[in-house]
């Protein structure tokens, strides 16, 4: 779904330890989960295991990730969905909902990215510019040929002119 990969991309593997922090065993550094939400931005798959069990708590990570982010004061998950999805957990439609908000998901950056490269290559196209050019000209072509209608001395002062504006040869 990448609109950057150009080739696949090894997963990262990030060891997390009892005293909860995280390590990045690619770079070998320890990692935030502002770290960890950079790597999701930059669309870098990783993957969080816990150090002595090697039990997969990538899930947990991202969710904490979400609950951090929606903590700061700019929410982006309304409250009513968020009910919804609690309502879910003991449903038989759980499996379901999840596939179905994957896809949902996958659909709605598809439509992202075909919107955004639409928009680019209208706007490479769109010229404020020429399109004020155009008008002005237009507008000068029209006061010429209205003010040539009213010439007060009889077209005296003003060289004669064809059809097109072209002054006339004599």
């Amino acid at each position: 779904m990448s609109r950057h990969s150009a080739a696949p991309v090894e997963t990262v593997i990030v060891k997390k330890y009892p005293n909860r922090r995280l390590y990045n065993t690619e770079t070998s550094m320890y990692v935030t989960l502002e770290d960890l939400a950079q790597l999701v931005k930059d669309e870098q798959d990783f993957m969080v295991v816990d150090a002595k069990t090697g039990e997969d708590l990538t899930r947990q990570v991202l969710t904490q990730i979400i609950f951090e982010l929606e903590t700061r004061g700019n929410p982006l998950l309304p409250t009513s969905f968020l009910r919804s999805v609690i309502r879910f957990y003991d449903n038989s439609m759980s499996s379901t909902l999840q596939h179905y908000l994957d896809a949902s998901m996958r659909t709605f950056i598809s439509n992202q990215e075909r919107i955004r490269d639409y928009t680019e290559r209208a706007m490479k196209d769109f010229s404020p510019f020429a399109q004020m050019e155009e008008l002005t000209r237009q507008n000068v072509s029209f006061f010429e040929k209205a003010f040539s209608m009213f010439t007060p001395f009889g077209g005296y002062f003003t060289e004669p002119k064809d059809e097109r504006g072209d002054k006339k040869k004599k």
